[in-house]
């Protein structure tokens, strides 16, 4: 039985959630307790440990690949997690799912092209469109009471206009937590395939998601002429900085097109830990993230709980998916600097401010909070909350 209530600290740390310039250049201060980065803060699955310790005590650290056992592994697991049938041969290793991201934009549309995404979203997004020098084409989601939908009216103008050439999906969605229904999903593909637009689909979240709520992979409709599943181990099991991304895509002629560029580039050439841990995770890890998912769920029970009764200004958008929570304050009637303010200088957390994921101001009372901690620093922080805002 894995445990989840305690952390292990250690100085010796360079974790970019704790590193003192990174908080001085998001927060102004180096003195807030971080909830704003999406990783964990809980040891990972012993089975990974075990197989970096094997790598390191044997000492030698010749050349090695693993190729076809890897892509097998991901492929048994999400036939296993979510029942779809993925060819081992159409994985493509790259060194993130924003390294992905950037290369299928870079072969498969022009300068200058439209990119579409849907804010409130992954403030990364953003940057890796301007980074290829395309444009970022923002299509909201639609908000209704906390509850947020996609705007097919929206959609359809924008995929008409002749400016989008791509869209980047985010499944489940973050910030704001959302599994994206089939029906949603195929009335999205139904669109982009009438106007020749192409989706790559981010479902690095795609292992967390709650209750009566199911992933729905865009690979499990009609879409082979998107690029529809990219994934990690990062979030499912906290291997952030020991990772790789993948791509997987069905397409022969968009496979071959994407691999020249990634082996053009010796992008695919990853190393014996990552290969090695993301193949221990896949074969060896899934009860550990059964236990990961029970105690997240018992952490976002716990918060709804306490802002109901004790913070019921905040309102909560529904959580299906993903450990980060997307919390309202509008209800305070602050402005947004006046919300940082107190978050920051009265609470001391470092938080996801809205103005990351939406440049438009709707979103700017807005905060992502990461909940992947032990319940204990979850609720000293909600503590906190309460105390600045009382």
């Amino acid at each position: 039985m894995n445990t989840f209530n305690t952390t292990k600290s250690n100085s010796a740390n360079r974790f970019v959630r704790n590193n003192e310039e990174v908080l001085l250049h998001y927060f102004g201060t180096r003195e807030v307790n971080s909830f704003w980065i999406a990783d964990m803060d809980f040891e990972i699955a012993k089975p990974i440990t075990d197989e970096l310790g094997r790598l390191v005590d044997r000492g030698v650290f010749a050349y090695e690949f693993s190729t076809t056992e890897l892509n097998l592994s991901i492929s048994n697991w999400f036939n296993s997690r979510h029942h779809l049938s993925l060819n081992p041969n159409n994985f493509l290793q790259v060194p993130s799912v924003l390294t992905a991201i950037s290369v299928l934009l870079q072969k498969f549309s022009e300068p200058e092209d439209g990119i579409l995404i849907q804010t409130p979203v992954y403030h990364q997004f953003f940057a890796a469109i301007n980074n290829v020098n395309r444009i970022v084409v923002v299509s909201p989601l639609i908000n209704t009471s906390g509850a947020y939908t996609m705007d097919f009216k929206d959609l359809e103008e924008k995929f008409k206009s002749g400016k989008v050439k791509m869209m980047i999906l985010c499944n489940p969605h973050n910030p704001i937590g959302r599994v994206w229904k089939k029906q949603e999903l195929q009335t999205l593909l139904n669109l982009a395939n009438q106007y020749g637009i192409k989706i790559i689909s981010d479902e690095i979240h795609s292992d967390i998601v709650y209750d009566s709520h199911s992933f729905c992979s865009l690979t499990s409709l009609e879409s082979e002429n998107h690029f529809v599943l990219l994934g990690s181990t990062a979030k499912t099991f906290g291997m952030q900085s020991i990772s790789n991304g993948f791509i997987y895509i069905a397409n022969p002629s968009h496979f071959d097109a994407a691999k020249s560029l990634i082996s053009g580039m010796f992008l695919d050439h990853g190393n014996a830990f990552t290969t090695f841990a993301t193949i221990a995770a896949y074969k060896y890890g899934e009860p550990w993230v059964n236990e990961l998912k029970a105690y997240l769920k018992n952490t976002a029970e716990w918060i709804e709980s306490y802002i109901s009764e004790e913070l019921s200004q905040i309102k909560i958008t529904p959580l299906e998916g993903t450990y980060q929570i997307w919390l309202d304050f509008s209800g305070f009637g602050l402005t947004a600097d006046e919300l940082k303010h107190k978050l920051i200088k009265k609470a001391k957390l470092g938080l996801a401010h809205g103005d990351w994921f939406d440049k438009s101001g709707k979103h700017d009372q807005f905060v992502r909070f990461n909940f992947a901690s032990p319940l204990q620093k979850i609720q000293n922080a909600f503590y906190a909350i309460k105390k600045a805002f009382d």
